[in-house]
C-alpha cells in the first residue's frame, strides 16, 4: 500500500463505456457522509478495510470482496484500519444492468443486489480488469468484461428491487416535500416553513422524510446539490457558476461538500470528464502478487461451479475470450 497518510483518486469516464463512472482510489482519512448514487456501486477493494453504512447498521469489505450498493441507496463509507483501504470501482447505469439482467438471468422485476458485500475475489478481479482494460484503451476487453463482472454478481448476489410505492400518508408528505426541494435547490425554504407549506409539524415532516429517503431533508439536499453539480460541471460549466447556481455559498463549500460525496475536488472531477481518454498509466491497480492470485483461477462468470486452479488461467484484459462470454 502507499506510504501511510498518502491519498489518491482517479474519478473518470471511458466514451466507449457509456452510461459508466470509473474510479481509483486509496483513501486514508477519507470519511463519505451519507449520500446516494444515481448508479449502481460495484467497489472491489484491493487493500484494506472498508467500513459502510447500509441500512440498519455497518458493515466492512476487505481484500478480494466487493461493496455493492444499488442506486438511490443512502449508504457512507470510512477506512476500517488505520492503513486505510485500496480499490477499483465501476459505476454502471441502471439501464445497463437491466439490460445484462434480462439478457442472462431470470430475475423478474427492476434487478438489483441482495447483500451489501460479497466476498467473491473472482467477480474482484473482474472489475480491476475491466480498469486495466480501460488504461490499456481496449474498448471490447472493458466491455465485455463489465458486462462478466455484473452478471455474476446478478447470479450470486441479484434479485428484484424493492418497488417504492406512494402509499401511506407520511410518505405522500416526504415525496411533496422532495419535490419542493427539487424545484427550490439554490433557494430552499427552512424546515418550518416547509412543513407549514405542507400542513404538518416540523418534526413530524422530519419523521416522515427520513423514513422515505433514509436521510433527513438538509442531508438529501446537499446530496442532490452534488448531483446537479456533476451535471453541470459535465457540461463544462465553471466550478464557481456551478456552485452558485446549485446554492452553495462560494466554490470552497461545493468543493468540500462535493469531495464528501464523489471522492475528488469538483476541479479534478471536470478535467477527467473533458479528457476521458486520458493515456496517463493506471493509478493504484492491485498489487502483482494479488493481481496474480487472484486471476490463476478459472472464471466461470455465472457463479456455478467450483474455482479451478493450475491448468487454465483466465487471458488478460487486452485478449477476452470464450471464457469472458455472458
Amino acid at each position: 500500500m502507499a506510504a501511510s497518510g498518502e491519498e489518491k483518486a482517479r474519478h473518470w469516464r471511458y466514451e466507449e463505456l457509456p452510461g459508466v463512472d470509473l474510479l481509483r482510489a486509496r483513501y486514508v482519512r477519507k470519511e463519505f457522509v451519507r449520500h446516494t448514487h444515481e448508479h449502481f456501486v460495484i467497489a472491489a477493494i484491493a487493500e484494506g478495510v472498508e467500513v459502510f453504512h447500509h441500512g440498519g447498521g455497518d458493515v466492512s469489505a476487505g481484500p478480494g470482496a466487493l461493496a455493492l450498493v444499488n442506486p438511490d441507496t443512502p449508504h457512507t463509507g470510512r477506512a476500517g484500519v488505520p492503513e486505510g483501504w485500496r480499490y477499483g470501482a465501476v459505476y454502471p447505469a441502471p439501464g445497463l444492468v437491466a439490460e445484462i439482467a434480462a439478457e442472462t438471468t431470470s430475475i423478474r422485476g427492476t434487478p438489483g443486489f441482495v447483500a451489501p458485500v460479497l466476498d467473491d475475489p473472482r467477480a474482484a478481479a473482474l472489475v480491476h480488469q475491466v480498469l486495466r482494460a480501460v488504461d490499456e484503451g481496449n474498448a471490447l476487453a472493458a466491455d465485455t468484461l463489465l458486462r462478466v463482472a455484473v452478471t455474476r454478481l446478478l447470479h450470486l448476489n441479484g434479485g428484484p428491487l424493492p418497488r417504492r410505492e406512494v402509499r401511506t400518508a407520511g410518505t405522500r408528505i416526504a415525496a411533496r416535500a422532495r419535490a419542493v426541494l427539487e424545484e427550490r435547490l439554490a433557494e430552499p425554504p427552512t424546515l418550518e416553513r416547509l412543513a407549514a407549506d405542507l400542513g404538518v409539524s416540523p418534526f413530524a415532516l422530519l419523521r416522515a422524510f427520513r423514513n422515505a429517503y433514509g436521510m433527513p431533508p438538509h442531508s438529501w439536499l446537499t446530496d442532490a446539490r452534488v448531483r446537479r453539480a456533476r451535471r453541470l460541471l459535465d457540461a463544462g460549466a465553471a466550478p464557481a457558476a456551478v456552485a452558485a447556481a446549485v446554492g452553495f455559498t462560494d466554490q470552497s463549500h461545493l468543493s468540500r461538500h462535493f469531495s464528501r460525496i464523489v471522492g475528488v475536488p469538483p476541479g479534478a472531477y471536470q478535467r477527467e470528464r473533458k479528457n476521458v481518454q486520458d493515456d496517463r498509466p493506471g493509478l493504484l491497480l492491485p498489487s502483482g502478487t494479488w493481481q496474480k492470485t487472484q486471476l490463476s483461477q478459472t472464471y466461470d462468470p455465472t457463479g456455478r461451479g467450483e474455482p479451478t486452479t493450475g491448468n487454465r488461467t483466465p487471458p488478460s484484459s487486452a485478449t477476452p475470450s470464450a471464457w469472458a462470454s455472458p
